[in-house]
């Protein structure tokens, strides 16, 4: 279930929108940002807490936290009320395409009347915007694009709302007398990046108990049709959710069929089709006697048609049927492979917990090592200084001494890092000898996105080529439905990174992912290394490493591909790039 916490993140940073958009003092509308991305990233259910508790959150004042308690005494903020009554819907609906900032919704609305994508979209096509001050061909191409990403997004969720809403579901369900299995398929399994609707498959002997108990869920607000075999609703948080009860021998059959992409479960009933057989969610079935061969497990069906067991990461009909008939499936990273996080903020920048909270939930997670990278000081908001972190970094090597030394709590190894910044000119924060005291660096674009195509290739080529920067975080720097990728020679890229020894980041925040799964089939057959990694700004973001291990799958990553499953030594070794060299040239 989507918590307590990410409601009233979303409607203090609606809050701070509405804010900018009327012109009020930016200093309060930051205030509120980042007060939503505390609540978002804190620990405990705010629902729970008092007026005491909620001041507890950074960044949470005796104002905000009222606010947070009537909301959930009143359902709504009358402060926020206020401002949205100020503001015509039509501004708001604009205010949801990506690239699309407030102030210019509003210009578009005052000017010319729009309030409406469409409205938007044909006068973007009759070049009615370029009259406007600070819109021009540049500006519409970044609407249009934007109105592509919002459309295309359509009524998906990210992987993680809907994973949260899928495992409650589950566990709901598996509490009902007369259910046997229960489980999640569809594109949720297979970890797709984003997520249209949710299918739930239960075994029982009788679907009636289960069908009962799903429409009553809590959270469900319609039920679009009900029958023995399949129920259909619609969730507070408008998604559709769908269950299937199948008999219970049927389980394999079942979930292998709900699983599977159309294109992927097309090729398993072809191979069904050319052994006389037939395949479908209650067996494999002989097409001349109707008998069932097999249908109690996915193993069982998969060797049956003569394959291994597919990963459902894999099963997207990207080439994993002739790698299995092959015999020649990778044998894929999981998350138990990944030995650290090698890519994490603290309240030093813009994290939201202190050091010595991030290591311990870190060393809970059972890591071998964790790397702490704050933002260098080119990210003049994040009011990095040389002292700052250099006092950070002896901060590190105590607790490297308690987590790491022999007897320790864990036996994990604390390592210093950086999040640099590339800067237009593919250079970061600091001169080599600084660099030369962390042991590792993560070089991030984090401005400049419109730089020409050529520019940002090489901007992230020299970045590559620097023997301090390790890992290439972020890479496209795309938000998930908010941001599109930036428009680079990605080819060029890997190349230079497979080149240099850098590896490239497969950031597991939900709204990023990214690399993205295609991204990386592409640069893996560069010979390129990676990185899983959470980013995490909160000790919650750190279980997020999930969304990126599915990820990795997805592109088809060993452990031998990424480099924080390795063993300590063969990451520092990995680490130390080439620097060696530059010190005896």
């Amino acid at each position: 279930m989507a918590r307590s916490n990410d409601e009233v993140a979303a409607l203090f940073q609606e809050y701070a929108d509405l804010i900018s958009i009327t012109g009020g003092d930016a200093f309060r509308a930051r205030v509120y940002e980042k007060a939503a991305r505390a609540i978002g990233g804190y620990h405990a259910d705010v629902s729970t807490l008092d007026l005491k508790g909620l001041q507890e959150i950074p960044n949470v004042g005796k104002s905000i936290a009222g606010k947070v308690l009537e909301y959930f005494d009143t359902g709504s903020v009358s402060a926020v009320e206020e401002l949205r009554s100020k503001i015509p819907a039509g501004v708001r609906r604009l205010t949801a395409i990506p690239t699309l900032g407030p102030k210019k919704a509003l210009a578009l609305y005052e000017e010319l009347g729009i309030s409406t994508i469409d409205e938007l979209v044909e006068a973007v096509h009759a070049e009615r915007l370029r009259d406007l001050k600070g819109f021009g061909p540049r500006t519409e191409e970044k609407i249009l694009h934007g109105i592509g990403l919002l459309r295309a997004a359509g009524d998906r969720v990210l992987v993680d709302v809907a994973m949260d809403l899928a495992e409650d579901i589950v566990s709901r369900l598996s509490r009902v007398t007369g259910c046997l299995r229960c489980a999640y398929a569809g594109s949720l399994r297979r970890l797709r990046e984003t997520i249209g609707d949710i299918d739930v498959l239960a075994a029982a002997k009788r679907s009636e108990p289960l069908m009962e108990a799903f429409t009553e869920l809590p959270y469900v607000t319609e039920v679009v049709a009900r029958g023995e075999t399949k129920t259909s609703v619609r969730t507070d948080k408008g998604l559709a959710v769908d269950l299937r009860v199948i008999p219970p021998d049927s389980w394999g059959a079942g979930l292998q069929y709900f699983t599977g992409s159309k294109a992927h479960n097309i090729r398993t009933r072809e191979l069904a089709v050319h052994q006389g057989l037939k395949l479908s969610e209650y067996g494999l079935f002989d097409v001349e006697s109707g008998g069932k061969i097999v249908s109690e497990t996915e193993e069982d069906v998969y060797a049956r048609l003569g394959l291994p067991w597919i990963p459902p990461t894999l099963r997207e009909d990207r080439g994993e049927i002739e790698a299995g008939l092959r015999g020649e499936l990778p044998d894929l990273v999981t998350e138990e492979d990944i030995r650290g996080d090698l890519h994490t903020h603290t309240d030093l920048t813009d994290g939201l917990a202190p050091l010595e909270e991030m290591a311990a939930v870190a060393a809970e997670r059972g890591y071998a090592y964790y790397a702490i990278t704050d933002h260098g000081p080119d990210l003049y908001m994040q009011r990095m200084t040389d002292e700052r972190m250099l006092a950070q970094r002896e901060h590190v090597r105590e607790l490297d001494r308690a987590y790491g030394g022999r007897g320790g709590r864990g036996g994990m190894r604390l390592l210093h890092g950086a999040e640099l910044n590339i800067g237009p000119d593919g250079g970061v924060d600091w001169p080599d000898d600084f660099l030369a005291g962390f042991d590792l660096c993560v070089a991030s674009v984090h401005s400049h996105f419109s730089q020409g195509r050529e520019e940002l290739t090489r901007r992230i080529v020299r970045a590559c080529e620097n023997p301090y920067v390790n890992i290439i975080g972020h890479p496209t720097t795309r938000i998930i439905g908010k941001r599109p990728g930036i428009d680079a020679d990605l080819d060029e890229i890997f190349a230079a990174c497979a080149r240099t020894g850098t590896a490239l980041e497969i950031n597991a925040h939900p709204d990023r992912l990214d690399l993205r799964d295609a991204d990386i089939l592409r640069a893996r057959r560069h010979g390129v290394r990676f990185a899983v990694d959470s980013d995490a700004h909160a000790t919650i973001h750190l279980a997020e490493m999930r969304y990126g291990v599915g990820t990795a799958q997805r592109g088809w990553l060993t452990c031998d591909d990424v480099i924080n499953t390795w063993p300590e030594a063969r990451l520092r070794r990995f680490l130390r790039k080439g620097r060696e060299e530059r010190g005896r040239s």
